[in-house]
């Protein structure tokens, strides 16, 4: 049964609001990346996707370290510094005039990212009380999907002047965000006996529950990123280079409205394990019914299904993600986490255009999505096996 939530502090409202300028700022400018410097300035496509696969890869890589930090010195410094680091990577892309250099601007603001990813999480996760995190990290999703339908409007709109002026931008809405959080996260000051820094790092690694849970969720993820890659695929394929604009709409507005209600919802009737099992059924389901997606509009009621899943996943995986990490290793533990997102996210890019290949081919269409469809079922099926529910990881 679900509590009443408490009353939103300070803090957490500052939270909410900084990731909403993160994402807007995030997606301000990253969409017009390949925009720019392919169609406009001529550049190889394959150039601008190693800038982007290296910041991805730095910040993926590096958040491990930032979880680990944040437990040793507290989430607040670590997250300010990201969000000034990022400032700076995203407004110097605007000013690159060479691969080295625009690649250099791409890893500093993947280094940003690093630093503030999981000590976010871990500042969500101490200033939430426990039964409120899972109706948190659902406004946290709201916030974030609100900044992903504003980012790019913004951006769009700064690009037709300059790309200068939408790169600049970006980074001043992370200084925004900087300022925000500087006026109002306390410290959170780590326990005097708290391990922290690297050597923190061995406890998740060797907690073998997590690791489980956290190899797991992989397969989750691989889903995941295929609303970047083959569903976008198809997308253009069913409705034209602006289909994809409507798959994401769509899917940010979903977010936008249902994810509070749904999250509640689920919360009121369901265990944390079966919530999440059950939306990672659902994502792979939908993306099995893509099998039968002929048309555009038959491709966006897939896309309903596929994001309802997702918003019963991504509150409870961060839910389940604290109720597993010890006290005082919120960020040790969502750092690790994270991998689950670098290396899922990182194969479902490299299998997805590869599946959909294969399915032409071969002359097979529906071979991506059944594929994807049980690699989802068999990850839903481990979740089950495998996650216990906070009650039962207490009596343990």
């Amino acid at each position: 049964m679900s509590t009443p939530a408490s009353p939103v502090t300070a803090p957490q409202r500052a939270l909410l609001l900084s990731n909403f300028l993160m994402w807007a700022g995030f997606f301000m400018v990253i969409p017009l990346v390949t925009v720019h410097y392919v169609d406009r300035l001529g550049w190889a496509a394959a150039s601008i996707g190693a800038v982007l696969a290296a910041r991805q890869l730095t910040q993926q890589g590096l958040t491990v370290l930032g979880g680990a930090l944040a437990d040793r010195f507290g989430p607040r410094g670590l997250i300010l510094a990201g969000c000034l680091i990022r400032a700076l990577g995203f407004a110097w892309m605007g000013f690159a005039g060479t691969f080295p250099v625009l690649l250099a601007a791409s890893v500093l603001a993947g280094l940003g990212g690093s630093l503030f990813d999981a000590p976010k999480n871990a500042a969500t996760t101490t200033l939430t009380p426990e039964p409120d995190r899972p109706r948190m990290f659902a406004r946290m999703g709201v916030a974030g999907n609100l900044g992903m339908v504003t980012g790019p409007l913004i951006g769009g709109l700064l690009a037709d002047v300059d790309f200068r002026i939408v790169a600049v931008a970006a980074g001043s809405v992370y200084v925004l965000a900087w300022a925000v959080l500087a006026a109002t996260l306390p410290a959170m000051r780590p326990a005097a006996n708290a391990r922290g820094g690297l050597s923190a790092l061995a406890v998740p690694l060797r907690d073998r529950r997590f690791l489980g849970f956290t190899a797991l969720m992989s397969g989750y993820f691989l889903l995941s990123t295929q609303l970047n890659v083959a569903i976008t695929l198809l997308a253009v394929h069913l409705g034209g280079v602006r289909a994809p604009s409507l798959v994401y709409a769509l899917n940010a507005g979903l977010a936008v409205f249902l994810q509070l209600p749904l999250t509640r919802l689920a919360a009121r009737h369901f265990p944390p394990r079966l919530v999440l099992v059950g939306g990672i059924t659902l994502t792979a389901l939908a993306l099995g019914s893509v099998s039968f997606a002929h048309t555009l509009p038959a491709l966006l009621a897939s896309v309903t299904a596929f994001s309802l899943g997702t918003m019963l996943v991504f509150p409870t995986q961060q839910t389940l993600t604290a109720d597993l990490a010890r006290p005082g290793l919120y960020g040790s533990y969502f750092g690790v986490g994270a991998l689950s997102l670098g290396v899922g996210g990182a194969v479902g890019n490299l299998i997805g255009g590869t599946l959909i290949d294969a399915g032409a081919r071969l002359h097979l269409p529906a071979l991506p999505w059944i594929t994807l469809m049980l690699l989802g079922l068999l990850s839903a099926a481990g979740l089950l096996l495998a996650v216990k529910d906070p009650e039962q990881t207490q009596e343990a």
